[in-house]
């Protein structure tokens, strides 16, 4: 595939969305608009991704990392300013560069590639990415000489009633021969009413220029969409989501109710698996084969196994393997893990814990912070106390043990292989394997009581 380098821009504050955070920080479908950017072009074949910083810099590089390089617009004195910043690094490059909004996350990796394919099949030094929106409004119209190449970009208010009737308009997104861009930056102005340089003005020079100035047109205008306040980050919301579970039903996936099933960008779910409706599937999430997901279910950053149940659950940074069953109104919290054929009964929690082949842990209880053996049975009400107040302990339960309904295990104890829990026994002391332990006050009865209290 052809390569290419991206310059991203991703300096203003977006005053429309009314928040600390910066604009492209904002999520849609589990993670930063620029990050769905950042995605696309990588998948497309860029070989560098420079993002522009400015407004929240500091706040961009650490939630993005890394994986791309940085400049600073220390003034935020328009597109045409902001791609300067990145000469330092890109001047003596000979290839293409392609300009991107960091506020666009419904750029797909296709229509990058395809972008940039057409943009050098051209042959052009400058290339737009178009658009058909069914209502034009506001957007600057492209004007096409006969033959396609871009004749000039004009701005709505400046469009004639001719003009305006062009459906086609600016997405904001360009393709440039490296030396020819940075050559024409260096005559751009700011003699206009905003007192900024605007990258547009590039093409008018390279055209001035007698150079070939081409567009492509994006299949879907969907995709072009940029994101400026939080109603139309609903939207991108609605339509990443559209498209994931699009994506999941292709692959062989049964969603009952595709518009009460949220679903975010990366995570991946297995063939025959039926999720049903209100369930949210976020971050990481991995999800297995032959699953029964939801109703009412919401997995963050979870692995999943084959053949698990789930119903009215919440999990969160856990792993869950095959065969698995999670009753009504589970809460699964992080570093737990639910080993392969574990049944949960209803109402139960799970916290930093790893529950061993085969267990059953059936109703009402609470268990943290344990290390539980294969094929244990905790009896309803079982609660491992594993807080006095000022640090936690662990509680280990042997394979095969066996706890009584409404048990409390006061950690640090362990309860030994084949050990027996009598029902209603608080235990402060180990259990040694193969015997019964009893922990409670012996049952007395008091005669005559009522008239006493009477």
């Amino acid at each position: 595939m052809l390569d290419f380098i991206t310059v991203i821009l991703a300096a203003g504050k977006g005053t429309r969305m009314k928040s600390k955070l910066p604009k492209v920080l904002h999520r849609a479908a589990g993670k930063p608009m620029l990050q769905h950017v950042i995605d696309a072009a990588d998948a497309a074949g860029a070989r560098r991704n420079i993002v522009v910083t400015g407004f929240g810099g500091e706040t961009v590089r650490r939630s993005i990392g890394d994986s791309v390089e940085y400049v600073e617009q220390k003034e935020q004195l328009g597109t045409g300013h902001a791609v300067l910043q990145t000469k330092p690094l890109l001047g003596g490059e000979h290839g293409t560069i392609m300009v991107l909004c960091g506020d666009t996350p419904l750029l797909t990796a296709e229509l990058l590639a395809r972008f940039h394919e057409e943009h050098v099949l051209a042959g052009a030094k400058a290339s737009v990415l178009t658009a058909i929106m069914p209502n034009a409004k506001g957007y600057g119209r492209v004007v096409r000489r006969d033959n396609g190449e871009v004749l000039k970009i004009v701005e709505h208010k400046d469009a004639t009633e001719e003009e305006r009737q062009i459906h086609e308009v600016n997405a904001g997104i360009y393709c440039f021969d490296a030396q020819a861009l940075f050559s024409a930056l260096a005559k751009v102005t700011n003699e206009n009413a905003q007192g900024e340089y605007y990258l547009p003005d590039v093409l008018s020079i390279l055209r001035d220029a007698g150079e070939k100035i081409w567009a492509v047109t994006a299949d879907d205008y969907e995709s072009t969409l940029g994101i400026n306040s939080r109603s139309q980050l609903a939207i991108a919301e609605r339509i990443l989501r559209r498209r994931k579970t699009e994506e999941l039903m292709a692959d062989g996936v049964t969603i009952i109710d595709p518009h009460t099933t949220f679903v975010d960008a990366d995570v991946r779910v297995g063939m025959d698996t039926v999720i049903y409706p209100f369930t949210f599937l976020e971050g990481d999430t991995v999800i297995g084969e032959d699953c029964c997901i939801g109703p009412h279910v919401r997995f963050q950053n979870t692995v999943v196994g084959n053949g698990v149940k789930a119903h009215y659950a919440y999990v969160h940074d856990a792993q869950i393997d095959d065969h698995a069953d999670l009753g009504q109104f589970n809460h699964i919290r992080p570093d737990s893990h639910i080993s392969a054929d574990v049944k949960l009964g209803n109402f139960v929690e799970v916290k930093n814990s790893d529950i061993g082949v085969g267990s059953k842990l059936p109703h009402l209880s609470y268990i943290g912070d344990c290390d539980m053996g294969a094929h244990v049975n905790m009896g309803c009400g079982t609660i491992t106390v594993n807080y006095d107040g000022k640090k936690k302990y662990r509680t280990v339960v042997g394979d095969h043990a066996f706890v009584g309904c409404n048990s409390n295990l006061v950690a640090p104890v362990t309860v030994g292989t084949n050990a027996y829990v009598a029902a209603g026994s608080t235990i402060t002391h180990d259990v040694p394997p193969d015997t019964l332990s009893i922990a409670r006050a012996r049952q007395k009865e008091i005669e005559g009581w009522h008239d006493k209290r009477g």
